[in-house]
């Protein structure tokens, strides 16, 4: 069964405040709208989502699908109407699926959807026919008169609060749609659910999740933005690796610490291997490409330069991104010279020039057996991992 989701952005959120429809603003830095479609992007069990726009929001709605892993899912965008129930009828009347399709409703201003949800949600869809997700309320309630005086205490067992995604099957649901929007009056319902209850449609209520916030005054953004300053970072990992061979000199440089050496290194710069690796890794985890696309050895102006210079930079790069350096980790292959000695230095020179505490670094060494170049001390190398935190979309 095709599974498709209708996002509903075609609203002007007025109980936002001024400013962008609601949709629009960003949390996290990143807009509602962009958050709530790559949810069910990326989620396997949907095979198409659709958005139902304000026609005069198309540039808005450009700015924020750019980017996302559309990979085929995402279809044109469909003009929304007045209401709510206006817009989806549209999306639904332009929808060119079976009857029996999946049909997913889902306002675009709930940016906190999982792909748990999402998955209940399609279970309970095909399970039912028609499905909303509901949380258990747990304040006592009560039902008042105009005057605000209390004309009956609810049993609080029975009540839920109705959330999206809504599961229905697309043709019963369209049917209903269209029989709202025939009637004199013109029935407008809040929600599809309650549409599909009027067309006589049994609907099943599953577990919802109380995370599943709607973002509609201005104290809901405040309220985002506080939760996703905890978990609005990506952990990304990069890998660096190093090797120079041994030539004529005196010393060698590692983790920005001069260690005398019966043997120095050939190389472009000071042929440090550990700050080397560590500049790679760093920059491969923001995906910038590597050392040598920064500091090509072509370049005379870096010839001798003291590699301290290149880390400094990478970290650099990762906090203009506005991410944070969690760990660097490094280990030195070789025979010759030892490193416990200068272990200690080394990861202070490290963390001084990265700009982390001195816990954040790992230096590591061991030989190779005596296999290899470095087995038989023809040379050094170093590997390395730098593990950050990047702002979603950054």
């Amino acid at each position: 069964m095709d599974v498709v989701a209708v996002i509903v952005a075609a609203g002007r959120g007025s109980r936002a405040g001024e400013g962008l429809p609601k949709q629009y603003r960003s949390v996290g830095r990143r807009p509602v709208l962009a958050r709530t479609l790559d949810a069910f992007l990326r989620h396997e069990g949907v095979t198409q989502v659709v958005c139902a726009i304000h026609p005069d929001d198309r540039a808005l709605y450009e700015d924020a699908v750019a980017g996302l892993p559309v990979a085929g899912k995402l279809l044109e965008p469909i003009a929304g109407g007045a209401t709510r129930q206006a817009s989806v009828r549209n999306a639904l009347e332009e929808l060119t699926l079976g009857e029996e399709t999946l049909c997913l409703v889902h306002d675009a201003a709930r940016p906190f959807v999982d792909a748990a949800l999402i998955s209940r949600a399609i279970a309970a869809g095909r399970r039912h026919g028609a499905a909303v997700p509901g949380v258990a309320v747990t304040d006592t309630t009560k039902r008042v008169d105009a005057d605000g005086f209390v004309q009956e205490t609810l049993d609080r067992r029975e009540l839920r609060a109705i959330q999206t995604p809504q599961a229905f099957r697309l043709g019963p649901l369209r049917a209903a749609h269209r029989a709202a929007a025939a009637e004199t009056a013109g029935r407008d319902f809040t929600d599809d659910g309650h549409l599909a209850e009027w067309a006589g449609t049994a609907v099943h209520v599953f577990e919802g999740d109380p995370l599943n916030t709607k973002v509609t005054h201005p104290a809901d953004f405040e309220a985002a933005e506080r939760r996703l300053g905890a978990d609005a970072f990506l952990t990304r990992v990069g890998t660096g690796f190093d090797v120079h061979a041994f030539g004529e000199g005196d010393h060698v440089w590692l983790g920005g610490v001069q260690i005398a050496h019966d043997r120095g290194v050939l190389a472009h710069s000071d042929g440090d291997v550990v700050l080397h690796a560590l500049t790679d890794a760093l920059l491969g985890a923001i995906g910038d490409g590597d050392i040598g696309t920064h500091f090509p050895p072509s370049d005379p102006q870096w010839r001798g330069a003291s590699s301290d210079r290149f880390l400094a930079y990478a970290a650099e790069r990762v906090r203009e991104r506005g991410g944070r350096i969690d760990h660097l980790d490094v280990t030195v292959l070789c025979e010759r010279p030892r490193i416990g000695p200068h272990r200690d230095a080394i990861r202070a020179r490290i963390a001084a020039v990265a700009g982390v505490a001195l816990g954040a670094v790992s230096v590591k060494a061991t030989t190779t057996e005596k296999l290899g170049f470095t087995g038989r001390s023809e040379g050094l190398a170093a590997q390395a991992a730098a593990t950050i935190r990047l702002p979603e979309g950054a």
